[in-house]
């Protein structure tokens, strides 16, 4: 009686889409940019992440040996979706087993090329696969939660002498899917990888997805914005870091500014006229 096969995993199931070359226009999911599914800051993050708005619920877990994605690990995330529009706008097909080598992903997102460099790379991604998510978004029910991981699974081809071969890794589905609809997807301004700080990277892509294009701009209560975050930091020194940020005026492309309104403190903002559409 012949071997039974054992049954296909996830990888030989997909068609495998190699990056393509060249530069592109930076692009980030609207639903990574409206909610708190990443750590802000870079030490490790092992409490979890719980929002919870309207029909909105999300949690988000990490391991102890990695701690949550970082808002820097999420620049992973930010190329995978940045290729994948591109593909999908020249009629190529796309999946969700996507192939890179380490240097076009450092590039991409204004990283260096040195080993330190990679090694963080490698980090970031062993960090995207070990944290887990699960939300309502996008599921008709906040009863109805998906779960999955940032990065399925991801391998690394090693050449003769340790060099990097290349990187392979699964996207999940919930990500793809939001990703491949033209209403889930925004264009970015290429200076935002040049930002340093955790909170300014999470309010430029706050900014970018409310503010968009608005004449007339949009505005939160900081109370809001402080829970939209999911920062571990005290009210107080979370209000602080915004109100430096609108004196620095820090984001790229926006004009902000922070004014009680009705005894409650507000950050307003704008798209600054003649700045280049991101």
């Amino acid at each position: 009686m012949a071997a039974r096969k054992p049954p296909a995993g996830e990888r030989e199931q997909l068609t495998l889409f190699r990056a393509l070359p060249g530069d592109m226009r930076p692009r980030d999911a609207q639903d990574l940019m409206a909610y708190p599914f990443f750590a802000l800051g870079k030490n490790r993050r092992v409490a979890p992440i719980d929002f919870e708005a309207g029909p909105v619920r999300i949690r988000v877990e990490g391991v102890p040996e990695h701690g949550i994605a970082t808002i820097w690990d999420a620049d992973v995330l930010i190329w995978a979706a940045s290729q994948l529009v591109a593909a999908r706008d020249m009629g190529l097909a796309t999946s969700r087993l996507m192939a890179a080598t380490p240097h076009e992903i450092l590039a991409f997102t204004g990283r260096g090329t040195s080993l330190r460099d990679y090694q963080r790379l490698r980090a970031a991604l062993d960090r995207l696969q070990s944290t887990t998510v699960a939300t309502s978004l996008r599921q008709g029910d906040r009863r109805r939660l998906h779960r999955f991981s940032w990065v399925n699974e991801w391998r690394e081809t090693v050449r003769p002498g340790g060099r990097s071969g290349g990187i392979e890794l699964i996207v999940p589905d919930w990500f793809y899917s939001g990703v491949m609809t033209d209403a889930l997807v925004l264009g970015i301004d290429p200076r935002y990888f040049r930002l340093s700080g955790g909170i300014e990277r999470w309010l430029y892509r706050l900014v970018r997805k409310h503010g968009g294009t608005q004449r007339l701009g949009w505005m939160f209560e900081l109370r809001h914005l402080y829970a939209k975050s999911g920062s571990l930091a005290r009210y107080s020194d979370f209000a602080l870091d915004v109100r430096r940020l609108a004196q620095r005026q820090a984001l790229p492309g926006y004009r902000l500014r922070v004014a009680l309104s009705g005894g409650v403190e507000h950050l307003y903002f704008h798209r600054l006229s003649g700045a280049p559409a991101p």
